[in-house]
Parts: C-alpha cells; structure tokens; sequence
C-alpha cells in the first residue's frame, strides 16, 4: 500500500455543453432527447506544496435521481447543480485530507443540505460523484500514476469497517477489453424503425447486432405485463435467429409497485414457450421495484429465481447492506453514484461470497472524458461486461470541436473511429478495448475543450 496523501481543494471549475440523441432514449417515467452534459476542473494541492488539475463529466440526466413527475426536466437539472455547488463548497471549505476522507467526512453534511431543500440522496451524492473523479485525476497526474495504480496502492485512503480494503484494492487486475451490453429502450425499433434516423449508424436492435456482434443486451420493461410479454417475444425472435450465446439483463426501472407484479413478469416469461430460449438467458433482473419501498419488502423468492440487484435503490452507503438482508444479490455501478461507493460495493462482493456481484450499468455516459473513466472503474473491479448505450443514442462526438475530436482519437485510437468526419466508440465483437487507459491520470490522454463551454451556474 501507497502512503494515503493529504490534499486541499483550491479551486473548483465548473461548465456545461449540450448534447442532442440522434434517437429518443425511453427509460422508467421519461424520453430522453437531450440534456446537458457537466465537465468539472478542480485544483488541488498537495502537503509539499505541488499543485495540480484533474478532470471528469457526466450527464445531467432528469427523472432518474428524482423521477416525481411534478418535476420539469429543468428541475431535475437544477437539483443536480445545486448539488454540485454544494460538493463544491463543501470541499472548499474542508482541511487537508485523504481523497477518501474528503469524500467521506463531507458526505452527511452533502446529504443534510440537498435534503433540506427536498432533494434525496440519490441527488445529493451527484455532487461528490463528480468532484471525487476529477480530484482523483489530479492526484494520480502528481504521483505519476494511473487510477488503476491509483487504486491498486490505496493511494486514496480509502477505509471500510466492514473488511479489510488493502488486501482487496492490491488484488485487483484490469483487462484489455470489456463486453458491451447493449441497451434496448421502450421505444427503441426492433426490426424496422417507422421514423428513420438515416445517418448511417445502426437503428434497429437487428441492425445493432449485425453492425456491433453484441452479445449482451440489456432490455427496458415497463411494467405492463401483456405490453412487455409481447415485447420481449419480439426482441427474442431476433436473438434468436443466432446460433449464438447471448445473456439478458432485465431493467425493471422501478416500474413495479410491488414483488406480487415482479412475479407475474418472470410467470409470464417462463409460460410463453417463444421466450424459453431468452428466459434461460437472463442473468439478473436490475431495481423492478419502485425505491419508495424496494428496501421494505423482501425479495427473496424473485432473487431464487432470477437474482435481483439494487440501482436507484442504492442512495447511500449502507444500502447494499440492507438490501442484502432483503435477499438482493447484486447491486450495479455508476460513476454518477460515485466512485467509491462502487469501489466499497465491490469489496462487499468479495467480503461476502456466496454468489454476491456487481453489475456496470451506463446513464448516457457520453464519448470521451465520461466514458473512459466509467469504462476504467468497472474494468478494475473486474466486471466483464458493461451497459453502454451513449454510443447508440449519440452520434459520437459529432457535435464537439474537431481538434478535441482529434486529441481522444489520437491519444485513445483503440477506442475510437473516425467515421463520416466523427470520432466514434469502437465495438468490435461487441467488445470494447480499453489497453489505453492505463496511463497517468483518470482514464484520459487528451482534454475536453472548455473554450466552448458555458459556465455551470447554481440559482
């Protein structure tokens, strides 16, 4: 283990641009078509004096960390910002620290103040998810490290009173590449789009396969038994016409009130014998109950059947825990939940045995900064394969300045493509490589452009 360094936060930058689907992306209560996505800058300094920037994005997605429909989109944003204000201030405002002392001696003041003004804690930890990335970057680029370095050495500091960290952190092995798991929304075409896009890239789950040779997907149900059987025969019979092995994830997006109407959709898969093949292939079923009491009710008898995983449910540290106790087998992770929460989940897993995992769930993570870092967190925690569905719903990096298009394609050619005068994500055989980022820094040989940005602003 790396001694853990003691930093301050000198400065906190934060910008915004917005990014446009080329298709609409159906998730739980919403249909996403555009949203903007943060960049944070923040400057640290270390004990000796040395100062230095680190980098990191994410989406400003409405109706997922606060899906009440009283709630415009533009409230959704505003709750996300005021949390970044607040991290941001917070951090400011705090002595020198570990990177994981600084997240954890600030996380219950974070929450108390986002939910002083009724924002939840799934809302609250945005803020630091964010901040901790870039503040991580910054420290790696000092020392010389990469995250997975980083992380391997403990050079955080981070701490559980649950199991010993180190001995987990020092055992942990990237990979080259990661399978992606393809999402298929609600709305999303299955064999023919009767409102073509026409820019080249695939539309329809048929044309996915055959352009990327996916062989994980993840599907969206909603909670109409009748609507998403019939749905899922459609899907399956693409699937199907392969002789090869495919795996399903089933988001449920809180869409269930209760286990009673979780049961009926396993019920429902296991009695139509078109889906037999596709029933043998779900792999875990993600948060089908609604959060309001997904943490209530046991659900045991679904996870014996089909195991369960928490994800909109998991807004706090202990959660996975409690969801444990409730008969949750799994819980995902999302660099928008935060990073060291997916880190300490992941030790939990290993902590816990007995068939207890963690999944790689996407938010839109967007080509460049955001996804590489996702894509280097997952892949240290030994994930094998990853919901990514920005490439899908976004065209790349079509509508980010050529030069910045040009810096990620140059330092990360593994990843990207140039296709049609735009820098692309790169799937082959459905897998994405990821050798480039292990260097120094968080997951990243090459900067966003802030020149063209506008500055985030709170109230």
């Amino acid at each position: 283990m790396s001694d853990p360094i003691k930093l301050s936060v000198l400065e906190v930058q934060l910008f915004e641009r917005d990014v446009t689907l080329r298709m609409p992306f159906r998730f739980g209560v919403t249909t996403l078509r555009e949203s903007p996505q943060v960049f944070a800058r923040v400057r640290i300094r270390l004990g000796d004096g040395r100062e230095g920037w680190g980098l990191s994005a994410e989406m400003l997605a409405p109706k997922w960390f606060d899906k009440n429909l009283e709630l415009s989109n533009e409230d959704n944003f505003g709750q996300l910002r005021h949390a970044l204000a607040t991290a941001s201030q917070l951090y400011q405002d705090t002595s020198a620290a570990t990177a994981f002392g600084l997240f954890r001696s600030n996380y219950d003041e974070q929450i108390k103040i986002c939910g002083e003004r009724g924002d939840n804690s799934l809302v609250a930890c945005y803020g630091p998810a964010v901040l901790d990335r870039a503040i991580l970057d910054a420290l790696c680029r000092l020392n010389d490290v990469s995250f997975y370095g980083a992380i391997q050495g403990n050079l955080p500091g981070i701490e559980s009173g649950e199991y010993d960290v180190d001995p987990f952190l020092a055992k942990l092995r990237p990979a080259t590449a990661i399978h992606a798991r393809h999402t298929v929304g609600m709305v999303d075409p299955i064999r023919e789009n009767p409102e073509p896009v026409g820019d080249g890239l695939p539309e329809t789950l048929q044309q996915v396969i055959a352009a990327y040779g996916h062989r994980y997907f993840k599907i969206k149900v909603c909670g109409d038994l009748d609507e998403d059987v019939a749905r899922l025969v459609e899907i399956a019979d693409v699937l199907d016409e392969s002789d090869q092995t495919y795996v399903i994830s089933l988001d449920g997006n809180e869409q269930y009130g209760d286990v009673a109407g979780v049961t009926a959709l396993l019920d429902g898969i296991e009695g139509d014998r078109c889906l037999a093949r596709f029933n043998q292939s779900i792999l875990f079923v993600e948060q089908p109950i609604s959060r309001a009491v997904a943490l209530d009710v046991d659900v045991s008898a679904l996870s014996a059947r089909k195991p369960v995983i928490l994800d909109e449910s998991d807004g706090f540290l202990d959660a996975f825990a409690k969801g444990r106790e409730l008969g949750y087998r799994g819980v995902s992770s999302k660099t928008c939940k935060g990073t060291y929460k997916s880190i300490l989940n992941r030790g939990r897993c290993e902590h816990w045995g007995d068939g207890y995992f963690m999944s790689a769930e996407d938010l839109t993570t967007q080509a460049g900064l955001s996804v590489q870092q996702d894509l280097a967190l997952v892949n240290l925690l030994g994930i094998t394969h990853v919901e990514r569905n920005g490439h899908h719903y976004v065209n790349g990096l079509n509508s980010v300045p050529v030069a910045e298009q040009a810096a990620f394609r140059a330092a990360h050619g593994d990843m990207y493509h140039e296709a049609n005068g735009t820098m692309r994500l790169t799937i082959r055989d459905g897998q994405i490589a990821l050798g480039s980022l292990d260097a120094v820094g968080f997951a990243h040989g090459a900067d966003p452009d802030f020149s063209v940005m506008r500055e985030l602003r709170h109230g």
